[in-house]
């Protein structure tokens, strides 16, 4: 007997779309676009209703909610003098450079400081790095403003016993931003080296390098995304700050464009559309800063958060 040839069956296999380099094509998930679509408008509109308010006049802002504007909106007294009236009473072309004075050494001197404690946390063997790492850690938790009496009268003592005085001055809140902003930045710096090859130290040991040559020429050029990002934090939060500069650099010829925009509202609260308009005028450098910079952050902050 012989046996009867089967008919061939073809099983077609599942195959999934392509993109051109060869990746899968994933599906789109309509349902988390969805809900970060209503997220990012809902973060966004309070924002809205400030950048409206900067442009509506005084008896406006008084009269009706910047909602009303969407029933009515050519019935409006649409203006800039806001602008102009916060530009003047900012004094934007000294606060702005009072502010940059602040905020540039505030951001250089932790990255620095952080970066050489990293690399000795990472690179380093030394008795009770795991102690001292973790004392460092907690150091987070500590809020700045549990801290301000002692730090005020530490600053009160040095100017007392050197006759150099510090509050009111630009290094007070150097001082006071970057030792708050150490225990964050040591951490993140710390994740990142952490993925670096650590054939290409050893090769670098081998080959005669002291550490100090190692940190520049090696750690330092591989580590920029995490040097960029957590810059982009501190200087956005540096920028913002008013507690410190109100505290530690006080009003004065040395005020921020924070103080500034504070005094803007008047004593009576009668300034709000100018207080919108000049939040839009600080608000100018933190989105220059982070849109030319934010290739740099992600990469930076999710560095070493996978192995």
């Amino acid at each position: 007997m012989t046996a009867t040839p089967t008919p061939l069956v073809k099983v077609k296999r599942k195959t999934k779309d392509r993109n051109k380099d060869g990746t899968v094509r994933e599906k789109p998930r309509v349902l988390i676009t969805i809900i970060m679509g209503i997220i990012a408008v809902a973060w966004l509109f309070p924002l809205l209703g400030i950048l409206i308010t900067s442009f509506r006049s005084k008896a406006d802002v008084d009269a009706s909610g910047w909602w009303t504007i969407f029933l009515d909106p050519f019935g409006q007294d649409w203006s800039l003098q806001a602008f102009g009236d916060a530009w003047v009473a900012l004094d934007a072309g000294t606060t702005f450079w009072n502010s940059a004075a602040v905020t540039i050494p505030a951001t250089v001197l932790p990255v620095m400081i952080a970066a050489m404690a990293a690399y000795a946390f990472t690179f380093l063997q030394f008795r009770g790095k795991e102690i001292y790492f973790a004392v460092t850690l907690a150091l987070m938790v500590v809020p700045i403003q549990i801290a301000v009496i002692p730090i005020l009268q530490l600053f009160v003592w040095f100017g007392n016993a050197t006759g150099i005085p510090i509050i009111g001055q630009y290094p007070a809140a150097w001082i006071v931003h970057a030792t708050f902003a150490m225990p964050l930045a040591i951490y993140i710096l710390r994740n990142y080296m952490q993925t670096l090859p650590n054939s290409l130290i050893e090769a670098a040991r081998v080959d005669g390098a002291s550490h100090f040559q190692i940190f520049w020429r090696l750690v330092v050029p591989m580590s920029v995304p995490a040097l960029a990002s957590f810059a982009i934090f501190q200087f956005l939060w540096v920028w913002n700050d008013f507690f410190v500069a109100y505290l530690f650099i006080q009003s004065g010829p040395n005020q921020v464009l924070q103080q500034g925009l504070y005094s803007l509202l008047g004593q009576y609260g009668q300034g709000w559309q100018r207080v919108a308009a000049g939040s839009f005028i600080v608000l100018v450098v933190p989105l220059l800063i982070f849109f030319l910079l934010q290739r740099y952050f992600v990469r930076g902050l999710t560095a070493g958060a996978v192995k």
